[in-house]
């Protein structure tokens, strides 16, 4: 578990909250309700606790970033989007119907039926607020409709979120201990302690939400697009490099997947996790996979997998690769090995991108030159 600091943190990025000075327009069905932007530390016991400030930045008493105080619920799949920042909530997918999923938008001021629309999956943290707001500046230049998607941890585990659902009843024993509070970053364990079941109902996997959350955007907007495209990065990469594997004819055109720290590997003789034998994909989908627009991105300096996020080590998922870096080489070439086997040409891609680590900003700014030639 995530300290009292770092667990509020992402439960006010979650809530829709913005860091950026800018009030926050919200549209319900029945009108445009705009307010005012304050701003506050996210409840950590500092000295700053409870005060209120009207432009963001980091709290003088212990330098988190302050979060923008919600003062309104947010609207549930509103009819009509306004052009700016805003959050709103949809329910979750089958299985999590009682769930309720963030969506955290910016519709650019320019934006058009044909303005291209694309989902941003966040890292371990969920922070969808926080991952919306490096794309702001290049939804303006590129004209595009950016939606960052916050799955709350209490919901959504590892298993249903990195894992994309695919397995459930997820056991780690023997975990490391936390130190000062705070859950440790680099787990080591061995292969007999992890446990879990293979989940054969695809319509609770996590990958339909993505062309739902797509519909529910399209209406809202008015838009003709009739597909998107999506970037992830670390366990939001894990997410994208499964939706290729696990749902290969999704409505998404192209995929970024950012860093990621564990793949599942496109062999259909590989058990689960670090496989899909088991997991009821055919040969037929394989081939389909191998040919989604997958494109990796890979930081050069993410190379000791101690970097931010969750980094799984065991004896198997580490012949894959120590860092994300190594991991993700083999898992594209593992793509290429077996494009090469079956025959068939091979749409992915890989890029390292030199000189960045493990940081979603750099990350993003990468993919959204490949995306749509701006930085």
């Amino acid at each position: 578990m995530s300290s009292r600091r770092e667990f509020m943190r992402q439960g006010m990025a979650l809530a829709g909250a913005s860091i950026t000075g800018v009030p926050i327009t919200a549209v319900t069905s029945t009108g445009l309700i705009t307010r005012r932007a304050t701003y506050a530390c996210a409840p950590c016991g500092c000295a700053m606790d409870g005060k209120v400030f009207d432009a963001p930045g980091p709290c003088p008493a212990c330098g988190m970033p302050l979060i923008e105080r919600q003062t309104a619920p947010l609207p549930f799949e509103p009819t009509v989007l306004a052009k700016g920042r805003g959050a709103f909530l949809t329910a979750g997918g089958v299985g999590h119907e009682s769930h309720h999923i963030t969506v955290a938008y910016y519709m650019p001021s320019r934006f058009t039926p044909q303005s291209p629309v694309l989902l941003v999956l966040p890292g371990s943290a969920r922070d969808a607020a926080d991952y919306r707001e490096p794309w702001i500046a290049r939804a303006e230049s590129a004209n595009v409709l950016v939606a960052a998607l916050g799955y709350p941890e209490a919901s959504y585990d590892f298993a249903a979120y990195q894992m994309g659902g695919v397995i459930g009843n997820l056991v780690m024993r023997n975990m490391p201990p936390a130190v000062n509070g705070e859950s440790p970053t680099v787990i080591n364990l061995r292969d007999e302690d992890i446990s879990f079941t293979v989940n054969p109902r695809r319509e609770s996997w996590i990958f339909p939400d993505f062309d739902r959350i797509f519909g529910l955007l399209v209406k809202a907007t008015g838009s003709a697009a009739t597909h998107y495209d999506m970037f992830g990065h670390s366990a939001g990469a894990q997410i994208l490099h499964r939706l290729a594997l696990f749902r290969p004819r999704s409505m998404a055109r192209r995929l970024v997947a950012a860093n990621a720290g564990l793949y599942t590997l496109p062999s259909l003789h590989e058990p689960l996790i670090s496989g899909l034998a088991g997991s009821g994909i055919s040969g037929d989908e394989l081939k389909a996979a191998l040919g989604v627009q997958l494109h990796l991105l890979l930081g050069e300096l993410d190379n000791d997998g101690e970097r931010g996020g969750i980094h799984l080590h065991t004896p198997t998922l580490d012949r894959y690769g120590i860092s994300r870096l190594e991991r993700g080489r083999h898992f594209f070439a593992a793509g290429q090995r077996e494009a090469q086997r079956l025959g068939i040409s091979l749409g992915w891609q890989l890029a390292e991108v030199p000189g960045v680590g493990h940081d979603h900003a750099a990350m993003g700014m990468a993919a959204s030159r490949l995306l749509y030639g701006v930085s």
